[in-house]
């Protein structure tokens, strides 16, 4: 169960707490980082916690469990749909959610693109990078981005808004620094080679939203820090 309304706003403030005291250490405006609360394994009730509190979306790992859910609310948040998506549950992504952050393949580009085009929609999608090199982590690899980020400007029922990646498990925080790091790398030379602006950022969770915010980070993925540990 989450927590009731009260333990998560005192959750939620301290997270963004954490947020203002990263941005202030590294020189940024704390308006430029967004909190993305993470339902994924959460009832119904955390949307409407999140909403409530003022959050303008949430994150959801699976496909179904986001569009179950959210059949339950009429929570006035966006969805985002940030866990791996296999290309035969694409077309119900598109349906149900507003932006499609796990992007990794031109294949899935293609039928992305093609569902947007039926629900005659424009799709905001990220480009799922693989900065650690993690082999337990999807997403296209750092030396194939620019040409899955061509692939994707081809698109044009697509609006490609920036790059997300998932820092490796690591007892070491220089690995998370480091692949945030890349990340930001590859959004700024893709951004110079091709002029598309890719302002999004998603990098981040609830332990190491600190590194990702020192790198560049615009959105942070944060489950844990304010739900509770996942049953």
């Amino acid at each position: 169960m989450p927590p009731d309304y009260e333990e998560f706003k005192r959750r939620a403030d301290a997270v963004r707490a954490r947020i203002a005291e990263a941005c202030a250490r590294a020189g940024r405006n704390g308006g430029e980082v967004e909190l993305l609360a993470v339902t994924k394994s959460q009832p119904a009730a955390a949307v409407e916690m999140a909403a409530r509190y003022g959050l303008r979306a949430v994150g959801e790992n699976r496909v179904q469990e986001g569009i179950e859910k959210r059949a339950q609310t009429a929570a006035p948040v966006a969805w985002e749909l940030i866990g791996h998506l296999q290309s035969n549950k694409a077309r119900l992504a598109v349906r149900h959610y507003e932006r499609i952050q796990s992007v990794d393949s031109a294949r899935l580009l293609e039928i992305l693109d093609r569902a947007a085009e039926e629900q005659g929609k424009s799709q905001a999608v990220l480009l799922q990078v693989n900065a650690g090199l993690d082999p337990a982590k999807s997403g296209v690899e750092p030396d194939g981005a620019e040409r899955l980020l061509e692939v994707a400007l081809g698109r044009k029922n697509l609006r490609v808004e920036g790059l997300m990646a998932i820092a490796p498990l690591s007892p070491d925080p220089a690995v998370a620094r480091r692949t945030f790091a890349r990340l930001r790398e590859i959004r700024d030379r893709l951004a110079s080679a091709t002029g598309a602006r890719l302002r999004e950022l998603s990098m981040g969770m609830s332990g190491d939203l600190e590194a990702a915010i020192a790198e560049g980070s615009t959105l942070v993925r944060v489950g844990t820090a304010l739900f509770g540990e996942r049953a």
